[in-house]
C-alpha cells in the first residue's frame, strides 16, 4: 500500500524582492514540473524487536542522484538520526518526516494514537522524484550532439539521471552540485513529502489533481502549507517570504507573505519543547499570509529558457540588496516604490485581459490571434472595433508595465552591485520582446543567471523557441499548470495503481 503526492515547481512572474516584505504582493505561476513522493511501509509486519518500539526505521530513496539514506526516528522525541547514507543529508526530507508525524500525534486522540504507532512500528520507505524541467539537461543534450530545443528534450527518459556541475579548476575540493533550472524543486520536494505522509498518516485527505479547480480540500492544503512551509524554512536555515512552498501546495496564485514571527518561534522553541507541542503552536499560529487566485489569461503560453549560464545564488543576491537598502535607504524606497507600481500595473492588465476573456469571448479570442503573428508595434493596426481595440490596448500597456519592471530591476542591481538582469540576459530578453506574439520577457524571481521567461499570444511560442535556439538558449518543455499539491493515482515511473486511503484508515 503506496500513497503518491505530487507538488508544481514555480516561476515568480513578479515581486522579486519586494515580496519578502509584507504587505508587497508577488505573482507565482506553478508550472508543469513536479516532484513526487512516494510513501509506503517499509516493512510488511512490525519490527520484533525491542528497539522498535522505541524507534522506527526511516529509507529516503532518490532514485535519480542514486543515493539511498537509512535513518532512526524516535518515537517519542521525534528526533532523527542518520544510521547510513550513500551520500551527503537531505534536511528538507529529513524535517518533512520530522514534522509531519509530529502533526499527526498532535491533531489525533489517544486511539488514533495507538494506531499511528502501531503503523510507524512499519517503518517508512519514502521514494523522491523530480520531472526532468527542475534539473539542466543541457550538457546531456550536447554530449549527445542533439540540437538545443524541446525536442531533443524530450527525448530524455522521465526522471533522467543527473548531472552534477563540475568546477574544473577545484575539481578535487568541490562537492559536485545539482545543476538546477531556478523552479524551487526544495520547496516542491518538501510540499511533496510532507502531503504524501500526511494523507498516509492519516492527518489530511488530499484531492488528485483531476479535481481542480473545484477542490474541496481546502482545509488539508492549509495543513500541508503550514507543515510544509516550516520544515523548509528550518531546513534552510532562514524563514524566507515562502511563496514557492504556497505556490507548490495551492498553485497559481497573488501571493502576499506570513509574518515571519509565527515560524521563527519554532526554530528556538524546538530546542526545548517536544515537537508535537511545537506543532501545535504552529496549526494554531496567526497565519496572516494573502492568497488571491491568478493565473495567466486564456490563450497565452508561459515559456522558459535556460540560457546555459549556469544558476545563480539567490541567498548572496537578496544578501546583497538589503545591503544597499540600509546603506541608501532614500533611494531604495523610491525605487521600491515605483517598482511596486509597476508590478501592480501589470498584474491590473493581466487581471482586465482575464476579464475580457470572460465577457467578450470572440472579440479577445480574435486580438489575441491577430497580435500573435505581429511583432507590438502592429498591433495597433488590428483594432478594427472597440472591444477588440481595448483588448489590444491592454495587451500593450501590459507590455510597458513590464518593461517598467525590467528597467527598476536593472537599476535596483546596479546599485546593489548584483547582476538581477545581467547584460547578456537584457540582449536576450529585448531580442525576445521583439518578437511576433510575444507579451512578456524577463528574468523570474530575484533574477540572475537562472532562466528567463516569456510569455507569448496564440500559436506564437515556436518564433521564441526557433530564436532561442539560435542564441544557445534551450526552451524547456515546461508550462504553466496551475494546480497546486495532489494525490497520484500510480507511481509516475511504472502507472502502477496506488492506494488513495491512508493506512490509519484502513486499520481503522
Amino acid at each position: 500500500m503506496a500513497v503518491v503526492a505530487s507538488a508544481p515547481g514555480k516561476v515568480l512572474m513578479t515581486g522579486g524582492y519586494l515580496i519578502l516584505e509584507r504587505p508587497n504582493p508577488g505573482l507565482v505561476l506553478s508550472t508543469s514540473a513536479r516532484f513526487y513522493a512516494i510513501v509506503k511501509p517499509l516493512y510488511p509486519e512490525t519490527r520484533p524487536d525491542s528497539w522498535a518500539w522505541a524507534w522506527t526505521d526511516v529509507k529516503l530513496t532518490s532514485p535519480q542522484l542514486s543515493r539511498e539514506a537509512l535513518y532512526k526516528l524516535a518515537l517519542k522525541h521525534l528526533t532523527i538520526q542518520t544510521v547510513s547514507s550513500s551520500e551527503s543529508r537531505n534536511p528538507f526530507v529529513e524535517y518533512a518526516v520530522q514534522y509531519s508525524v509530529a502533526a499527526a500525534y498532535a491533531t489525533f486522540d489517544q486511539n488514533k494514537k495507538d494506531l499511528l504507532h502501531k503503523l510507524l512500528l512499519h517503518g517508512l520507505d519514502i521514494t523522491i522524484l523530480g520531472s526532468n524541467d527542475f534539473y539542466s539537461y543541457r550538457n546531456e543534450i550536447e554530449r549527445r550532439g542533439l540540437p538545443l530545443t524541446p525536442e531533443s528534450l524530450a527525448t530524455l527518459p522521465p526522471f533522467a539521471p543527473i548531472t552534477f556541475n563540475t568546477d574544473d579548476a577545484n575539481e578535487g575540493n568541490c562537492k559536485p552540485e545539482v545543476a538546477k533550472t531556478g523552479l524551487g524543486s526544495s520547496a516542491a520536494m518538501t510540499t511533496a513529502v510532507v502531503a504524501a505522509l500526511l494523507h498516509y498518516l492519516g492527518v489530511v485527505n488530499i484531492s488528485s489533481s483531476k479535481d481542480h479547480p473545484d477542490r474541496k480540500d481546502i482545509a488539508d492544503l492549509d495543513m500541508v502549507h503550514k507543515i510544509a512551509q516550516t520544515a523548509h524554512c528550518i531546513a534552510q536555515g532562514k524563514v524566507g517570504s515562502g511563496f514557492d512552498v504556497s505556490s507548490a501546495v495551492y498553485g497559481s496564485h497573488r501571493y502576499v507573505r506570513f509574518s515571519p514571527e509565527v515560524i521563527s518561534s519554532t526554530q528556538v522553541a524546538a530546542k526545548v519543547v517536544p515537537l508535537p507541542e511545537v506543532i501545535t503552536d504552529i496549526l494554531k499560529g496567526k497565519w496572516d499570509h494573502d492568497r488571491i487566485e491568478f493565473s495567466l489569461p486564456p490563450l497565452m503560453t508561459l515559456l522558459l529558457g535556460e540560457p546555459g549560464t549556469g544558476g545563480s545564488s539567490t541567498p548572496s543576491m537578496v544578501g546583497a540588496v538589503k545591503k544597499w537598502q540600509k546603506s541608501d535607504p532614500q533611494k531604495s524606497l523610491e525605487t521600491w516604490r515605483r517598482l511596486s507600481e509597476a508590478n501592480s500595473a501589470l498584474e491590473m492588465q493581466l487581471n482586465l485581459l482575464t476579464k475580457f476573456a470572460k465577457e467578450q469571448w470572440d472579440a479577445y479570442k480574435s486580438a489575441i490571434y491577430s497580435c500573435s503573428i505581429l511583432r507590438s508595434d502592429k498591433w495597433t493596426e488590428q483594432a478594427s472595433e472597440p472591444n477588440k481595440e481595448a483588448v489590444i490596448k491592454a495587451l500593450l500597456d501590459a507590455k510597458e508595465a513590464m518593461l517598467g519592471i525590467r528597467y527598476l530591476m536593472r537599476l535596483m542591481g546596479e546599485a546593489a552591485g548584483v547582476p538581477i538582469e545581467p547584460e547578456s540576459q537584457t540582449l536576450l530578453l529585448d531580442a525576445t520582446m521583439n518578437l511576433e506574439g510575444v507579451l512578456l520577457a524577463g528574468v523570474p524571481g530575484a533574477g540572475g543567471f537562472d532562466a528567463v521567461f516569456a510569455v507569448t499570444l496564440g500559436d506564437s511560442s515556436s518564433n521564441v523557441t526557433k530564436t532561442w535556439s539560435s542564441l544557445n538558449v534551450l526552451a524547456m518543455l515546461v508550462k504553466e499548470d496551475p494546480c497546486g499539491v495532489s494525490l497520484e493515482s500510480a507511481d509516475p515511473r511504472t502507472n502502477e495503481i496506488t492506494s488513495a486511503v491512508s493506512a490509519i484508515h484502513i486499520e481503522e
